[in-house]
């Protein structure tokens, strides 16, 4: 590997990423592209924006002309793809643009790369392609059962990837996170969405009662499990990055709101969304053989990570306007709305 090309890499778990790499590997050339939509924040990379092995390329995964064009320019090896459309409640608003990134786009960028004769391609994928798991624990071999527009696209993702292997002997491998949470994580995801909105004193809508079950890992062991992965991993082959560490969302809204003196009455219990599954558990025993070890743990990685939006306005406020309030508007505004009714 000697030009890697992170392609979503201004995205939550892909800026952390391409920070990892950046400082883990100075012999290597990061380049980062993303489309730079909603939730692509430039702000994220300013840590690395100096850094001679880092370079910046604005572009769209699903654009064919672009990402060739890429690919030749900065003659690159190596693709780590965190590049998607990844919020469960806007897929369930607008499918389209989860289908259009997570799959055609994922297409694009195996074709294109296969073309090119791509050393490997790493595919970051996510717990949600396994569905709801009763009990128990999900393992790489067990079949996709996805409930959301999001799980379904990722899994088309995943099974692209495998298809480009199995026919064409290309060398690509998976990774499935679960739950990630820590710093520049756009605040419309439970941790920064619940962490801001309190922070205001407004009401924290919490899906039903609460008790759905997630399995929680930090942002830069996620980082560092995909890096991990993508040197170490077997072509073909699927890797859990798990938390190991389930929690139901109403403890982790209580925590939050403990960690900022906040009262529990700002919670508002409001209409559940479609589709929830109720729980995601994996087991990671497969990244573990590979040297995984998680740093983070979770009760303190969170009181860090609230420090963190709790010391750093400057980055989220400037967020929470526009197409942000939009979308509150669309998602929770008639949920609130309802219990005054």
């Amino acid at each position: 590997m000697k030009n890697i090309l992170v392609t979503g890499g201004a995205g939550f778990i892909g800026s952390a990423f391409v920070r990892h790499m950046v400082a883990a590997y100075p012999d290597y050339n990061i380049i980062c592209y993303d489309k730079l939509t909603y939730a692509g924040n430039i702000d994220n990379l300013l840590s690395v924006s100096d850094e001679g092995n880092y370079r910046f390329e604005r572009g769209d995964i699903a654009d064919r002309a672009a990402v060739r064009h890429i690919l030749e320019i900065y003659c690159i090896d190596t693709i780590v793809n965190f590049a998607a459309e990844s919020h469960v409640d806007r897929s369930i608003l607008d499918p389209d643009a989860f289908i259009h990134t997570d799959v055609v786009g994922v297409y694009i960028l195996l074709d294109e790369g296969r073309k090119r004769g791509i050393k490997r391609f790493c595919q970051v994928s996510t717990d949600e392609v396994y569905g709801d798991i009763e009990a128990g624990h999900s393992s790489e071999d067990d079949r996709f059962l996805p409930n959301s527009p999001y799980a379904a696209s990722k899994a088309g993702g995943e099974l692209m990837a495998r298809a480009y292997h199995v026919t064409y002997g290309m060398d690509t491998i998976i990774t499935r996170g679960s739950n990630t949470y820590g710093p520049f994580q756009y605040p419309e995801k439970l941790v920064p969405f619940f962490t801001t909105e309190a922070l205001d004193d407004k009401p924290l809508p919490v899906y039903g009662d609460g008790k759905q079950i997630r399995d929680w890992l930090h942002v830069e062991d996620h980082a560092r499990g995909v890096d991990l992965v993508l040197h170490r991993g077997v072509a073909g082959e699927a890797y859990n990055l798990a938390g190991e560490n389930q929690r139901c969302n109403i403890d982790i809204t209580h925590r939050i709101l403990e960690l900022l003196g906040k009262p529990r009455s700002l919670i508002r219990h409001v209409p559940d969304r479609e589709g929830h599954d109720r729980r995601y558990a994996m087991t990671a025993e497969k990244a573990r053989a590979l040297g995984w070890q998680r740093q983070y743990d979770f009760d303190q990685g969170l009181e860090a990570t609230v420090d963190w939006y709790v010391s750093n306005e400057w980055w989220w406020r400037k967020i929470k306007t526009g197409e942000y309030l939009d979308f509150y508007k669309m998602q929770y505004a008639q949920r609130l709305a309802s219990l005054e009714a």
